[in-house]
């Protein structure tokens, strides 16, 4: 029995991604440029390539400092273990 394949990487240009994102194409860039998204300068003459994953962490990571942010704005009523997770570090 053959060995279970991965599907092939897809790779998408910022143009792409801007529209995924409902962003502009230089904000794509800014973010590559700030490494926030992870992408690299493929092919001759180089040009951004954004790996379909890789947009799929940034989605995961801003999804989270979102819901990181309304819990702290709703602090007065969240309880600290909705906060800061239950580590034995925060306890009193």
């Amino acid at each position: 029995m053959a060995p279970p394949t991965r599907p092939a990487s897809r790779f998408l240009a910022p143009a792409q991604v801007a529209e995924l994102l409902s962003i502009g194409v230089d904000e794509v860039i800014a973010l590559l440029h700030e490494g926030r998204l992870r992408g690299a300068q493929l092919g001759s003459p180089p040009r951004w390539r954004v790996e379909e994953s890789c947009l799929d962490g940034y989605l995961a990571e801003e999804s989270e400092i979102a819901r990181r942010m309304a819990l702290w704005r709703q602090s007065q009523v969240a309880s600290f273990p909705e906060v800061w997770g239950t580590s034995s570090a925060h306890r009193s």
